[in-house]
């Protein structure tokens, strides 16, 4: 029964769709990080939006006693923050993620438009009936004589 649940053509698209949506989603990851963010992190002062983040414990330091000035060093110190610049990041990849499949869809909406619109091939004539069949029967047969 999961066999035959499991090799249905649906269960079989679902799972290539979140394969593909998989590889989509880390490729546009690497878009917005390596490629969107630097110029906007250039533009704004070489803002690095990744470390962007709120301390909520500014009392703690470092174990050399130095402020917490990275959000690497806020992980690894274990200090709670917000990293609100990671949620840019992640915010400005799902808005890539949704455009592109917004516009995907409209491209399918419109290709099944035009198939649906698409004038079919023509219907072959009516086949003639059978007094006409007869006639031209006769009139074949008196040609010959």
């Amino acid at each position: 029964m999961l066999k035959e649940f499991a090799l249905r053509g649906n269960v079989v698209d679902l799972a290539i769709g979140v394969i593909i949506g998989g590889a989509f989603g880390k490729v546009v990851s690497s878009i917005v990080s390596d490629i969107i963010m630097p110029p906007i992190g250039r533009i704004t002062g070489g803002v690095n939006f990744a470390d962007l983040f709120i301390n909520l414990d500014p009392s703690k330091k470092l174990p050399t006693g130095e402020a917490i000035t990275s959000l690497a060093q806020a992980k690894t110190a274990g200090v709670a923050v917000i990293a609100y610049g990671q949620f840019i990041n992640v915010a400005i990849d799902f808005a890539i993620v949704a455009f592109a499949i917004f516009m995907l869809a409209k491209a399918m909406n419109t290709l099944q438009k035009r198939l649906a619109e698409a004038p079919a091939a023509p219907a072959p004539p009516p086949e003639p009936p059978a007094q006409e069949k007869l006639l031209a029967e006769i009139r074949d047969i008196l040609k010959s004589r």
